[in-house]
């Protein structure tokens, strides 16, 4: 029996890692023969040495296998009828706002795709739209899979975290990996993403790969190589798969925090407000996925399919049985606040000074939203939904002194007052105009 201890020296000396040796370390995150410190270890010796693209692609495949892998061929609808359409997601490498998922599901789902999501939750200052979900009174982030493909079968869409059955190596090393400061490794993000991914059984992903202050890529070097690393072991496990990097520099639309992001998606499914950033980053992505799973020829039949998903209310109506069939309300479209709880505290954050919103430090608002209970410091912390920000101005607003910048969302005063704090000095003001940053930058 090789000691784990060996393995972890083996990589902190640099060396490659045999298949045998991944395998082990794998079966150890699942069996426990690794512990704590030693998974840790183990992701820290990973995130200084790197992994070349064959133990990259050991390392996915064996966590892929450490659970159930699904299958869709003999699953049917409530009508009786196999799914007639492509099985097709989306994965963000996550931010702070970055409530895509939300939209985009229900979109494709509206557009005759199926999208099984399996999705995670915060990892250091970025959200986690399992989170998110749980902000809604009763919802079911760990259905069973029958249930989970059942509801994908009827609906077109399910959005859960990963359940005990699926990739549960990557679910152990996904936990530890945020308390160990070890996030930023494209090895272990590309594993991470696509363990689970292949695990869903695709036939196509797209992938939405942060880049900016807000991001763990935080330049363009480092989210290309992202995109290469994702995009070549996911083509070569025979899943048909785009990246395209996109801007995490501000917060993406005008909300940060659990239970706000889903009011935010609310009032975009029923086109009560769109902010422009957020929905240019989700009509990039669907127009993707609506071509990769040739639901559309080109850009302008899939813009057409997106819009009228949208006016037609079909993408909001997808999205509420979703919510529903999964313990949710029925009733969320309509009263979202019925089924989720608001914070205590509700306070202004006022412009200190006349000028232009020249920049945003994104990585210290979600840092914000973590110090306010809104995300998790330690594995198992328990998060406070109601908190973060809401009514966020985008970089270039002009605005006078004393308008309002934002809104915080604490349980107490004090709290309120130190987030307050932390945002306006999360900004940099300029009495110059200052022009548009990029949204989408590769596609």
């Amino acid at each position: 029996m090789i000691l784990p201890q060996k393995i972890i020296a083996k990589k902190c000396n640099g060396k490659i890692l045999t298949e045998a040796d991944i395998g082990i370390f794998v079966d150890g995150l699942v069996s426990g023969s690794f512990n704590d410190a030693q998974v840790g270890a183990m992701a820290m010796a990973i995130f200084q040495q790197g992994l070349n693209k064959e133990e990259t692609v050991y390392l996915t495949t064996a966590m892929m296998k450490s659970g159930t892998v699904l299958s869709w061929d003999n699953v049917k609808g409530a009508n009786g009828l196999h799914l007639n359409g492509p099985i097709v997601d989306k994965h963000s490498t996550g931010g702070v706002g970055d409530k895509v998922s939300f939209m985009l599901a229900a979109i494709i789902a509206a557009c005759g795709g199926y999208v099984p999501m399996i999705s995670g939750r915060g990892l250091g200052h970025t959200g986690g739209t399992a989170d998110k979900l749980e902000s809604i009174s009763g919802f079911n982030v760990q259905p069973k899979l029958d249930q989970f493909k059942r509801i994908v079968a009827d609906l077109g869409m399910a959005i859960i975290a990963q359940t005990p059955e699926l990739a549960p190596a990557d679910r152990r090393l996904y936990a530890i990996r945020d308390i160990t400061a070890t996030v930023a490794s494209i090895p272990l993000i590309t594993a991470s993403i696509l363990s689970k991914k292949l695990a869903a059984g695709l036939d196509v992903l797209i992938m939405d790969i942060k880049v900016g202050n807000g991001a763990q890529m935080t330049n363009l070097n480092q989210a290309s190589e992202l995109a290469q690393s994702i995009t070549t072991v996911a083509n070569g496990a025979g899943v048909n798969t785009q990246a395209i990097i996109t801007d995490m520099n501000q917060v993406l639309g005008s909300t940060a925090g659990n239970a706000l992001e889903i009011e935010e998606t609310v009032k975009y499914l029923t086109g009560q407000c769109c902010e422009s950033r957020l929905h240019k980053v989700v009509v990039s992505l669907a127009q993707a996925m609506l071509i990769n799973s040739q639901l559309a020829a080109d850009k302008t039949s899939a813009s057409l399919k997106i819009e009228q998903a949208l006016s037609s209310g079909k993408a909001a109506e997808i999205f509420s049985k979703m919510i529903n069939a999964l313990g949710g309300p029925s009733d969320l479209l309509e009263k979202p606040w019925r089924s989720m709880t608001k914070a205590n505290v509700i306070t202004d954050i006022s412009a200190p000074c006349d000028g232009y919103i020249g920049a945003m430090q994104t990585r210290e608002i979600g840092l914000s939203v973590v110090g306010l209970g809104g995300g998790r410091t330690s594995n198992e912390q328990a998060i406070d939904h109601s908190v973060g920000f809401d009514a966020i101005l985008p970089v270039g607003t002009y605005v006078n002194k004393g308008d309002v910048l934002a809104r915080v969302h604490a349980s107490t005063k004090v709290n309120a007052e130190l987030a307050s704090q932390q945002y306006i000095s999360s900004l940099e003001f300029s009495d110059n105009a200052i022009s548009q940053p990029n949204i989408i930058y590769s596609l």
